[in-house]
């Protein structure tokens, strides 16, 4: 049981606490009150950034449905202004966003100029897919696809590069020991031996499951060895 000094010291800070809530009201009303704004106010823009993702997935799922029709026939010069009025939507389109979105334009302005083998201009725009899509599952693959973009300009170290850009993500690329395989290839190629040799017991090291691409790599190194000894 609480002693008559206790509930003393109790009435008395339970007056100075009405005291001070008295004496400065307005100006904790102005703190709450400021507080809900800034609450509503991230509430508010959670829903809007929302919202405006949303939007924006839904354009560029329609823009890829255009790119799928266009698609079988983008060579065909009748068709020529379609594909040119769709680039230039999706390049807007891709300049005004980031994220899934942005990335996902960028792809497909990158799968045209695929089609069209400008390989120029495919490999910058898989490049621009990664980069802003650089958190999400489209990154490692549009690398991969820069790669074989660079590979058929002749730029060999720009393809390497690029291929152990889409190597690194590892697990979450299925296809990363097929890229890191490729660069073993290209090393043979530009006849760096030990170079290649390294690249492809990368393989086996990292991914133990990809027996295919194990397979293919140690018989490179038997063959390699075998040539070099």
């Amino acid at each position: 049981m609480a002693t008559t000094e206790e509930r003393k010291e109790k009435l008395s800070f339970g007056d100075a606490l009405a005291d001070f809530i008295q004496n400065n009201r307005k100006a904790l009303i102005c703190i709450l009150a400021a507080a809900i704004v800034i609450v509503l106010g991230s509430i508010a823009g959670f829903s809007i950034r929302d919202s405006l993702r949303g939007k924006a997935i839904s354009q560029v799922e329609d823009l890829s449905q255009r790119y799928d029709v266009l698609v079988i026939d983008i060579n065909n010069p009748s068709k020529e202004a379609d594909v040119e009025a769709l680039l230039d939507e999706l390049t807007s389109f891709a300049g005004k966003h980031s994220g899934y979105p942005g990335a996902r334009a960028y792809y497909l302005i990158a799968s045209i100029y695929t089609e069209k083998k400008d390989w120029v201009q495919a490999e910058e725009a898989w490049s621009k897919s990664a980069k802003v899509g650089k958190k999400i599952y489209l990154a490692p693959v549009a690398l991969y696809n820069a790669a074989v973009a660079a590979e058929e300009q002749g730029n060999l170290s720009r393809a390497i590069s690029l291929y152990l850009e889409s190597a690194a993500f590892d697990a979450d690329f299925p296809d990363a020991p097929r890229a890191q395989f490729a660069v073993g290839r290209l090393y043979e190629t530009q006849g760096d031996i030990p170079a290649a040799l390294e690249a492809y017991r990368v393989i086996p090291e990292k991914w133990e499951a990809a027996s295919t691409w194990i397979n293919l790599a140690q018989s490179r190194i038997i063959f390699l060895e075998g040539n070099n000894s």
